[in-house]
């Protein structure tokens, strides 16, 4: 799975704002994270217009989290951001058919979704700002083979 990197900057600047206890400002959270402004900017612009984020005005202005941290779930953002978790060629897996010996692979593209779901849609801003994960993805990253 890649993540482009609006992915990650918008999780590391979600991530602040859900250890926040006020609104923070474009400047503040690139600070935090050693973003470039500019970018984050259209990051944060973005995901005020899906609803992930609000953004206020004024001197005590800045963005915050439009719904609990522990509500959204990183798989949110990527939707948000990106669509689909799992396509083949801007396709969904289900729509896809191949024939002969390449028949199974649908079936490999689907498994893999599901995959990406359960971990994706099980952690939320609230797990990675505790730093407490869901124990499917404790017991994932406990094995060392995942590391490498």
């Amino acid at each position: 799975m890649r993540l482009s990197a609006r992915v990650d900057y918008a999780l590391r600047a979600m991530s602040e704002l859900a250890a926040a206890d006020a609104p923070r400002t474009v400047e503040q959270l690139a600070e935090a994270q050693r973003l470039p402004n500019k970018y984050l900017e259209s990051i944060l612009g973005e995901l005020r217009r899906t609803g992930l984020l609000r953004s206020q005005r004024g001197p005590e202005g800045g963005y915050r989290l439009a719904r609990p941290a522990g509500t959204i779930s990183i798989a949110d953002v990527i939707r948000a951001l990106d669509g689909e978790l799992a396509n083949v060629r801007g396709s969904r897996p289900e729509n896809l058919a191949y024939v002969g010996s390449a028949a199974a692979l649908q079936e490999v593209w689907i498994a893999l979704r599901a995959s990406e779901r359960a971990i994706l849609e099980g952690v939320t801003l609230a797990h990675v700002v505790s730093g407490e994960m869901p124990k499917p993805v404790a017991t994932l990253v406990a094995n060392p083979s995942a590391w490498s």
